[in-house]
This record gives structure tokens, C-alpha cells and sequence, in this order.
């Protein structure tokens, strides 16, 4: 492995430790590294505070050494004044010789000019290192800043002869549990890392989900589901308050705590309305548990990101038919998941959409 590369996986890797708190902006971590050897390190740990570049320069016992080190980034430098000053100034004031980038950052203010400007200081600026893996991480950042929406990522769980639940009319009817214990605990953990999650109208009136994090230590997303006729009741989970919670509906509503009724133009195709309204509110990625028919919307409208299929041992002979993944998909991975190890395992299944980026030259050209 390239010196390079160690080092830029060591960002991405603290990168991670902000998955949760730094919402909306992008996850970033950074390494100072002097004759082989890491001198200081940090990463962004929350929205509205210090950038990753700047927690890793000032963690540096020996200021003198920066003069010969490398600073390492998965993210382009920014160069403006927004919450933080600009970290390209940090980085020249210190006298940084050398900056290795992973990818550029997409947000319109920055996007190229934080590498300019360190170049035209007669910084040396490397690009493009572990582009793909950078790229990944902050993926909802990424595809908010270039499509204008939020990232979003369908999940459903079906039996492995491709049923999703059994035909129910009403809500006496407890669904199926294709997941298991295990698999649960990997789907909260997603809800803790999106902004927002949403369900389908037949969802809600059938299941009445909380959507809320549970089996896992983090936030509750935004929660989010269309009501166009204002049929819910006002006793179902997701009206309860206990999460802010968006409504799209049809009709004119009074808001109320953490219940926020926005209207749509239903004689318009509603998911580019709410998407953003969304993007707006810069809740950058929505998870969308649910239904198929809701799923089979999104799937038809092209505006997705990334399938995630838990595929469950058990089959149900009939039922509910889950969502066709797209023809367009790329598979991305496989995991096969047993609790305990005697019984029949799940595999959940990872698929990935259009590519953002391509080549130009030496730099990331985001498309």
C-alpha cells in the first residue's frame, strides 16, 4: 500500500466517528504526517464546530514540524467563511507544504477553489486518493449539493421467495417478522445515520410505525409520510410528537408539535415536490422503509441512490410482491447474516445507482 493511501484510510476512518452529529455537513477527518510518522490527527465531530483540519493541525505538539509535514483530507479544504473560518488560511498560515486530497467538495463555494488557491500559494496539492472511497463516504452530501434532493436509500425486507408480508385489509393483522434480531439492529443503525425516513400511507394505516431508533444508540430521523386526504388518525405513532415529523398532504392542516403539514400539487408528480421541500430543509438523505407500492414510485420516478434487500430464509408462498430491483442497480455487497449460527441465515444486499463522478486530468470532475 502507498504511503498515501495509509494515511488517507486513517481519514476516512475518523471521518466515520461524526456519522452521527455532523448533518448536514459532509463527515471529514484529517491526518498530519512528518517522516513517516502521524504528528496529528482529528476529525469533524460536529455541525457548527471546528473543521477536521483544524482539530488535526492544532493537535500538533511541535508547530515547527508542520513546516515539513503532510496534511491529509478526505474532503477539499474548504475556502470560505461560513459557521468556521477558512481552512485553507489555517493551512497556509502554518506554512503546510504538501495537502492530499481525497475528493473535491461538490458545495459551490469550495468545489475547486480551496485547491487553487493552496497551488497558487506554492502548495503542493495531491488529488484523487481513495476518490472512490471518499466518494462513498459522504455520498449523501455529495448527490444533495449535485441532484438538489437528498440521497435516498430504499429498504425493504422480503422471504426469500421475494413476498414482503401476507394480504392484510386492516390493521388487526400483525405483519410478518421476516427480520431477525440481529438485522433489526442493522436497520436502526441506518435510521441513526439518515436524516429523514418515510413510510407509505397503506404503511402507516396497517403498521402505525414510530420509525423511530430504537435498537441502537443515535438520533430519530425526520419522520416523513404522504397523507393526501388527511385520512390518518390522529392516534397513529408517527402524530404522536415524540419526533419532528413532515406530512404531505393534499388538504390544509393546523400544525402542531413536531407535526408539520406541508401542501403539495398532487396534480404534479409529489415525490420531486417533497424531495424538495426536503433538500430545502437540507435533511440530505431519506431512508424509504416502506411499502412496495411506494418503493415501486420511487424505483419508476428514477430518484434513487441505493437499494438495501434483506432476503429472509422463511417463504410465505403469497402475499405482498416486494419491489423488482432496478435494471439499472450495481450490485455493490453481500453479507450473510445467522443469529445464532444453527438456524437459517438472512442476506442483506447492498445496490448502488448512477455514478457522480468521472476522471478529468489529475482532479475529480463531479458531474
Amino acid at each position: 500500500m502507498q504511503e498515501d493511501e495509509k494515511y488517507m484510510m486513517r481519514c476516512l476512518a475518523l471521518a466515520r466517528h461524526g456519522a452521527a452529529t455532523v448533518a448536514p455537513n459532509p463527515m471529514v477527518g484529517a491526518v498530519v504526517a512528518h517522516r513517516g510518522r502521524i504528528i496529528g490527527e482529528g476529525y469533524h465531530r460536529r455541525f457548527g464546530e471546528a473543521h477536521a483540519e483544524v482539530n488535526a493541525i492544532t493537535s500538533v505538539r511541535d508547530e515547527a514540524l508542520l513546516r515539513e509535514a503532510t496534511l491529509y483530507v478526505n474532503l477539499e479544504p474548504c475556502s470560505h467563511y461560513g459557521k468556521t473560518p477558512p481552512c485553507t488560511d489555517l493551512i497556509l498560515r502554518k506554512h503546510i507544504p504538501r495537502v492530499v486530497v481525497g475528493c473535491l467538495d461538490p458545495y459551490p463555494e469550495v468545489s475547486g477553489r480551496g485547491i487553487r488557491i493552496l497551488r497558487e500559494a506554492g502548495v503542493e496539492v495531491v488529488t484523487g486518493v481513495m476518490r472512490q472511497e471518499a466518494m462513498a463516504l459522504n455520498r449523501f452530501f455529495i448527490i444533495a449539493q449535485t441532484q438538489k434532493r437528498p440521497c435516498v436509500i430504499l429498504k425493504w425486507a422480503q422471504s426469500a421467495d421475494g413476498f414482503i408480508d401476507r394480504l392484510r385489509v386492516t390493521a388487526s393483522g400483525k405483519p410478518e417478522q421476516l427480520s431477525t434480531p440481529v438485522t433489526r439492529r442493522f436497520v436502526h443503525k441506518l435510521r441513526s445515520e439518515v436524516a429523514a425516513i418515510m413510510v407509505g400511507t397503506h404503511t402507516v394505516r396497517l403498521d402505525n410505525p414510530s420509525l423511530t431508533v430504537r435498537h441502537w444508540a443515535g438520533n430519530s430521523p425526520v419522520r416523513v409520510f404522504i397523507d393526501r386526504a388527511l385520512c390518518i388518525p390522529s392516534t397513529c405513532h408517527l402524530l404522536d410528537g415524540s419526533v419532528p415529523t413532515l406530512v404531505f398532504t393534499g388538504q390544509s392542516a393546523v400544525n402542531r408539535h413536531h407535526v408539520e403539514y406541508i401542501r403539495l400539487d398532487f396534480s404534479q408528480p409529489a415525490i420531486p415536490q417533497m424531495l424538495h421541500h426536503l433538500y430545502e430543509r437540507q435533511l440530505y438523505s431519506l431512508l424509504v422503509e416502506g411499502g412496495a407500492y411506494l418503493h415501486n414510485c420511487f424505483l419508476e420516478a428514477g430518484l434513487w441512490d441505493e437499494i438495501q434487500v434483506e432476503t429472509s430464509p422463511v417463504k410465505l408462498g403469497e402475499g405482498v410482491r416486494a419491489a423488482s430491483v432496478s435494471a439499472g442497480a450495481t450490485a455493490e455487497w453481500q453479507r450473510t447474516i445467522g443469529f445464532p449460527a444453527s438456524q437459517p441465515a438472512s442476506i442483506v444486499s447492498v445496490y448502488s445507482g448512477k455514478h457522480l463522478y468521472t476522471k478529468k486530468g489529475e482532479d475529480t470532475k463531479i458531474l
